[in-house]
């Protein structure tokens, strides 16, 4: 289950590596290198699948853990530990049908068990997960949630061993894709096992992946992906070893690079800028957005809607976008760009139908007078409040351009701290409500609308800032229940346009990322804003 945001780490049409070579036959005869040396910018948050929150401890996830489906380096829905995925003539019941050879690092057999108790695990308030959201189709969702009743209540069962039956409210339009890309077996035994301690370290876990995860304590900077001996596809998976570590500087990573000591190396916006006509240049675009986050508890100050639109209006996506990034896109909307109802592009057809906010235009005049209706509003000579973020290169630009254009446009009347820190720092401080401004992303979960959207509804975990608004709710409830594409696309629209004009946040840029990959690295995945290394080979 990944948002990771990525923060949360999406679907048939999410982002996807372009210009990779494809492995031919004649290939077969090739001489292989069995070991990456790879590279992300933040640290692991955790290991446990229910609790995951951020994109690093996505891309873990994405190699260690195999759902019911998964997604190819093509976006197609293929089938992973299920076999066959059957749903009823109503699209109310799902049966999946788990193969037989598929197993946990430890050796213990993936069972239907396993699946039933991911779920319960995630919606079970007692696991203050950030993912609950998701699956609110499933039947008792919402009540176990809510605590009114047992998770043993919830619409999954276990036929037997191999037969996994899942019970919905109503027929959910994207519900294979979400199989493939949101719910990873839990493996009820080790949880037992190891307590608290399950998912704080790579020993405290089993896996059931192409690969296992190794030698990350917890907070260090560097660990491994060892080729999953037990994985039922094991044969296929060429890499022994994925060597990773954190770079949150691009110049050292892209050294390193240079110096043979890594195989990818994340570039900013100068060195994209210099390197876009080398060979080894590749563009990955990602279903993700940067977006300001405003805690309406934390700082009553934010609670006013006209401040909020006037941070807005105060920004220069376009100029942000390039500033921090060769590849990136100026953000008007939360929602992804590749996100699809159907086969129509979500985001272009808001634009098309002139939905989109003008509060998500850069607009100095404007800005500044919603400023001065906002002090007016507030019985207030000046406004302060702290941007927090995390603490590598790229975050560190945002938050001193969001610093430096606030100041400038709307004056001496505001004042804004900005407080870099680690991410596992910043993620949990956001969790908990404990900030006033945060600069974070979020990667869709699945290839729909909903997957982000549904984030904002009242009392959703991750609507971080505590904003409500019953006619977002009503519109996003009527989407999810609503097969027709076409009235789909009418509710998603009118929810999209209520959180723009609202702005309980404030989207930035969507991410596209420029990075130097070496050209003798073959099927390099990348789904969800993940790398995944499933079918990855490097000649040597």
């Amino acid at each position: 289950m990944k948002k990771w945001v990525k923060l949360f780490g999406g679907m048939a049409t999410t982002a996807m590596a372009v210009g990779m070579s494809a492995c031919s036959n004649s290939s077969t005869q090739a001489k292989y290198d069995k070991t990456l040396s790879w590279m992300t910018t933040s640290e692991i948050q955790t290991l446990d699948q229910n609790k995951m929150v951020d994109t690093t401890s996505g891309e873990q996830a994405d190699n260690v853990f195999e759902g019911l489906n998964r997604i190819d380096n093509h976006g197609n829905v293929k089938p992973a530990v299920a076999t066959k995925s059957v749903p009823s003539k109503d699209g109310k019941t799902w049966t999946f049908t788990l193969r037989k050879n598929a197993r946990w690092s430890n050796g213990d057999p993936v069972t239907a068990d396993d699946f039933v108790y991911s779920l319960q695990r995630t919606l079970d308030p007692k696991t203050h997960s950030q993912q609950q959201n998701i699956y609110q189709a499933v039947k008792n969702a919402d009540e176990v949630v809510a605590g009114k009743v047992s998770s043993t209540k919830l619409g999954v069962e276990a036929k037997d061993k191999h037969t996994l039956v899942v019970h919905l409210k109503h027929p959910v339009p994207y519900f294979k894709t979400m199989t493939a890309s949101t719910w990873d077996p839990v493996n009820k035994k080790v949880v037992e096992k190891y307590g608290k301690k399950y998912g704080t370290t790579s020993k405290y876990m089993v896996y059931n992946g192409p690969y296992v995860h190794k030698g990350w304590t917890g907070s260090n900077l560097t660990w491994k992906l060892k080729k999953n001996p037990y994985y039922w596809d094991h044969q296929n998976v060429k890499l022994d070893t994925v060597n990773y570590t954190v770079q949150k500087t691009p110049s050292t990573d892209y050294n390193l690079y240079q110096s043979k000591k890594l195989d990818g190396a994340f570039l900013d916006t100068q060195a994209s800028k210099q390197l876009k006509h080398q060979k080894d240049y590749r563009v990955f675009n990602l279903d993700r957005t940067e977006y300001l986050t405003y805690s309406l508890t934390n700082n009553k100050d934010l609670a006013n809607t006209n401040l909020r639109r006037a941070i807005s209006m105060a920004l220069n996506r376009k100029v942000l976008a390039a500033t921090v990034g060769g590849a990136n896109t100026p953000a008007t909307t939360f929602t992804g760009p590749q996100e699809t109802v159907g086969t129509t592009n979500f985001n272009q057809h808001f634009a098309k139908t002139n939905a989109t906010s003008k509060y998500t235009n850069y607009d100095k005049k404007a800005a500044r007078t919603l400023f001065n209706q906002a002090l007016e509003e507030l019985h207030k000579s000046k406004i302060e409040f702290t941007l927090a973020g995390d603490d590598d290169d790229v975050s560190k630009k945002v938050m001193e351009y969001v610093q430096s254009q606030l100041e400038s446009v709307l004056g001496k009347k505001i004042n804004v701290n900005v407080k870099p820190m680690p991410k596992t720092t910043r993620v949990s401080n956001m969790l908990n409500g404990k900030y006033d401004v945060d600069f974070t992303g979020l990667t869709t979960s699945y290839n729909d609308p909903n997957s982000m959207l549904t984030t904002m509804k009242t009392g959703e975990n991750y609507n971080f800032g505590k904003w409500s608004n019953k006619k977002f709710d009503h519109y996003l409830d009527a989407s999810n229940k609503e097969m027709n594409s076409e009235k789909r696309l009418a509710d998603l629209t009118k929810a999209e346009e209520i959180l723009d004009n609202e702005q309980p946040l404030t989207p930035l840029y969507h991410d596209g990322q420029a990075w130097m990959v070496r050209e003798n690295i073959h099927n390099l995945g990348f789904t969800s804003g993940n790398f995944n290394f499933r079918d990855t080979y490097v000649t040597k």
